[in-house]
């Protein structure tokens, strides 16, 4: 007998005009706090705990970063896909938690889906 395919349990996060760019929407879900992002291609959302020391990942900037190059240049990249701890700069994948800095760590991410005007995250992976 074959099981039937649970859909994700998706939980109303905000309003899409609550989120920017430049500056993400703080949601809390009980005793979790999310970090709603915009992407040039949708939405995203981490966890707002920095999995490097517990700072509030979410409330740095939203930044990209430079690139690794031969050369003695600065080469800006990536603008808007990264975020950055302020507690000790380190970067973050907005979309994927990976981190920049430390392959070892990453920050907890959640689907965000737009349903209209709404957003929903995906909590429960």
């Amino acid at each position: 007998m074959m099981e039937a395919a649970v859909a994700p349990s998706r939980t109303f996060a905000c309003k899409v005009a609550e989120v920017t760019t430049e500056r993400p929407k703080i949601v809390t879900f009980g005793r979790i706090s999310v970090g709603i992002f915009e992407l040039h291609d949708g939405y995203a959302a981490l966890l707002n705990i920095c999995p490097h020391r517990a700072g509030q990942l979410c409330e740095g900037p939203v930044c990209g970063t430079t690139k690794q190059t031969d050369k003695t240049e600065f080469v800006y990249e990536r603008a808007g896909e990264l975020v950055r701890c302020a507690w000790h700069g380190w970067e973050f994948e907005i979309r994927s938690g990976k981190c920049l800095v430390d392959d070892r760590l990453k920050a907890r991410s959640f689907p965000v889906h737009r349903d209209g005007e709404d957003l929903y995250v995906e909590l429960g992976r």
